[in-house]
């Protein structure tokens, strides 16, 4: 236990100087489960003695969500406390760093009513609006770092003995977030200049779509005129920089809103609102979802795609290679952060606005007029395999590979 003891410490010290990298006199806050109580007060203390002003807990419980979706009133998933979201967009607009702490508990609302999960989810949606479009154009730092509890565990490790699951989810969360390596922040640093390298050539390539296929796809994605691809790191507006996700492996930019055409099928389940969501395809016309089918959550998924008018478009095209840390430990994580960083993959709903010129100064009119979708939503969805190639189509309509047999085609 000493190991893992030390290992955890330093995975919070991680969560604080590279994933929001809180700064002297700044206010984090932090959103968690109770079951991470040990994890999230090493973050307390590690903010703290990083210079952190204020830190501020706000803690969940999956069993008291699940009761409150079973036995609350309907009309109770109409709304979201407006103290609430006040609360979060005037800390934001101040500029304090915002860490989320994952842990997912997939089969959570698996016997709740669709109608009411979609209900709150685009109440909420809907009353943060605000503090979302400040997080989609980095206007302040924030993170999401998983931690293992024993119902995430449970699922990823049916077949290990229940009393040793957590403690091995916490080992490959650890490996993935190279927490093993003798140096993690100097290892991350390495790992950011290497995205980075992908990053710069496809921003240099400019291409104006890509093509996906694979068994079950065949799609193509136009992009933008002034697309700029991201990964890794960013940097918010006071020039501060940060590391939204850890893991990540990706690099992505936004689809041009009005030009994706074909069809696309699901590699990974989407974890969304409580349940799984598995194999499922899309069919696509002129940007738009037309088509909807899955073996398993299709009600919820319909739901998901009828929030809004926006969610019906897509938001981010990413891309990963099949020969990534994620990738090769085999695992299904049944967790966004870590399955999306093993897995080429779209998001339904909002774009980020840092990935057009301009963008982060842009109005919401603006970046739909350079083709970035609006949506109260942004959901991941995972598309790729080892079996899966990309084309990159430039200018003058010539294909060139970016991706074969689900890694990168190009020498960085």
């Amino acid at each position: 236990m000493g190991e893992f003891q030390n290992n955890l410490e330093k995975y919070a010290e991680l969560a604080v100087k590279v994933g929001v990298n809180i700064q002297k006199g700044q206010v984090l806050v932090v959103n968690g489960s109770i079951e991470n109580a040990e994890f999230i007060r090493l973050i307390v203390k590690k903010a703290y003695e990083a210079g952190a002003k204020e830190v501020r807990v706000n803690w969940k419980d999956d069993i008291v969500t699940k009761l409150k979706y079973i036995y609350a009133a309907d009309e109770v998933f109409d709304n979201y406390p407006h103290y609430q979201a006040m609360e979060r967009n005037e800390l934001a607009e101040q500029g304090a760093a915002f860490l989320s702490i994952d842990s997912p508990n997939p089969d959570l609302l698996c016997e709740v009513d669709p109608k009411r999960i979609s209900k709150s989810k685009k109440a909420a949606a809907t009353a943060l609006k605000r503090f979302q479009q400040l997080v989609q154009s980095d206007y302040m730092s924030w993170s999401i770092v998983g931690a293992a509890t024993q119902a995430w565990a449970d699922k990823v490790f049916p077949e290990v003995p229940p009393k040793d699951r957590v403690l091995k989810l916490w080992d490959v969360i650890f490996k993935t977030c190279r927490i093993d390596q003798e140096d993690p922040m100097q290892a991350w640093k390495i790992h950011n200049e290497q995205l980075h390298k992908a990053v710069h050539y496809l921003n240099k390539k400019k291409y104006q779509k890509l093509h996906f296929t694979a068994p079950g796809t065949d799609l193509m994605i136009g992009l933008p005129k002034r697309h700029v691809w991201c990964g890794a790191g960013s940097i918010n507006s006071e020039g501060i920089e940060f590391m939204a996700n850890l893991p990540t492996e990706e690099v992505f930019t936004v689809p041009q809103r009005d030009d994706v055409n074909g069809y696309v099928t699901s590699t990974k389940p989407l974890i969304y609102g409580g349940n799984v969501i598995e194999k499922f395809t899309l069919k696509f016309e002129n940007g738009c979802i037309v088509d909807v089918t899955a073996e398993k959550g299709e009600a919820l998924l319909k739901e998901l795609i009828n929030t809004d008018d926006g969610s019906q478009y897509l938001g981010e095209v990413a891309l990963v290679p099949n020969d990534s840390p994620i990738s090769h430990s085999n695992l299904l994580f049944y967790s966004t952060l870590f399955d999306e960083n093993a897995s080429n993959h779209l998001a339904i709903g909002s774009g980020y606005a840092f990935c057009v010129e301009g963008g982060k100064q842009m109005s919401q009119v603006e970046l739909l007029r350079n083709g970035v979708n609006h949506s109260i939503v942004h959901v991941d969805f995972m598309i790729g395999s080892s079996e899966m190639n990309i084309d990159g189509i430039t200018k003058d309509g010539q294909a060139e590979p970016i991706f074969r047999n689900g890694n990168w085609a190009i020498v960085f």
